[in-house]
């Protein structure tokens, strides 16, 4: 049994894993179990909400009546911290990278994080990139100049603490295999900052599982990413020394690369025409910035022939369908 830290529920799980069999019917291949993870809430969507267990757990613990986080102006981590802070009566601000739009109206998460209640503080993206922890700082400092004590949540929620959230999806996962009765040889996520494959990887460790597994970068590239996996791993060995060691090797942490495209949030055409694919054929809607993006690449991959001698895969789908409506104007094209 893994030793878990308090948490709070918030996430409806477990979340249902569904094969994909009229997409492999139609394309071939390996059959594609997706772990539906955009199903963790109607508002609290997707696999923040799994990280923010722990986190707000910890926060709540630690005498903090406030937290404070940053990401995009369409995070679905701020968004989904905007609601939890809401939901538990916390105060929250957002620094968010990105300005509003010239006609101030808001559209997919940004809307939601302004219906939460919480403050925002928008930021060029240069100036966000060269001043974010001076940013924090701030924020902080004003809070407890107000009385509130915060909790500063770094992007994504990836970190030690967040870890804990796709260690217990691991080991729902390990249920699912063995209600299912199957043995997948991959599970692949969408890595945009690390932390839900760090997860993955040590509960699979933790178990014993013998799958691997991948992530697809939706930016920067895999050297990035094996050094921030690897960072945040080392980062809950240290906040959880009690826990079973982890001998981490490079090779522990597969990255599929080449799928950025033009860059972080900008969808190219094939993913738009894979999320209408997957939305007409299967009724599922993928986002353009994580998930539609990381499985266009995985379709690609398998066109390619990886995956050719697999029978069974799972794709966790990490949700993100309010992002997909600043995107509107291309599904029109």
């Amino acid at each position: 049994m893994i030793d878990y830290p308090p948490r709070i529920q918030l996430a409806h799980t477990p979340t249902p894993l569904q094969p994909l069999r009229r997409l492999q019917q139609q394309l071939g291949g390996p059959l594609i179990w997706l772990k539906r993870d955009d199903m963790t809430g109607s508002t609290l969507s997707g696999n923040k909400v799994r990280k923010l267990e722990f986190i707000a757990a910890k926060a709540k613990a630690s005498g903090c009546s406030a937290l404070i986080t940053c990401g995009g102006i369409q995070s679905n981590h701020c968004r989904a911290t905007a609601l939890v802070a809401a939901q538990l009566g916390l105060q929250c601000h957002l620094i968010l990278r990105g300005l509003p739009a010239s006609n101030n109206i808001s559209d997919g998460n940004q809307l939601l994080d302004e219906l939460s209640g919480c403050t925002i503080s928008y930021h060029s993206p240069a100036d966000y990139s060269a001043t974010l922890p001076a940013l924090f700082e701030k924020v902080t400092s004003d809070y407890s100049n107000s009385g509130h004590q915060a909790f500063c949540i770094p992007t994504g929620g990836s970190d030690g603490d967040g870890l804990w959230g796709y260690i217990a999806a691991c080991q729902e996962m390990a249920e699912d295999f063995a209600a299912h009765k199957i043995s997948p040889s991959a599970i692949i996520t969408a890595s945009g900052s690390g932390g839900t494959q760090a997860g993955l990887i040590v509960g699979a460790h933790l178990l014993g599982m013998q799958t691997d597994i991948y992530g697809i970068n939706v930016c920067d590239d895999e050297s990035y990413f094996v050094n921030k996996i690897n960072e945040d791993i080392r980062d809950w060995q240290a906040k959880y020394p009690a826990q079973p060691e982890l001998e981490m090797t490079d090779a522990m942490i597969r990255i599929i690369d080449g799928y950025v495209g033009e860059g972080y949030a900008k969808a190219g055409r094939t993913v738009i025409d894979t999320i209408a694919l997957l939305s007409r054929t299967e009724g599922v809607v993928l986002d353009p910035v994580y998930s539609g993006k990381a499985f266009d690449g995985l379709l690609q991959e398998i066109a390619k022939g990886r995956f050719t001698n697999d029978s069974d895969i799972v794709f966790v789908h990490t949700g993100g369908v309010f992002g997909l409506f600043p995107y509107k104007a291309m599904f029109g094209q």
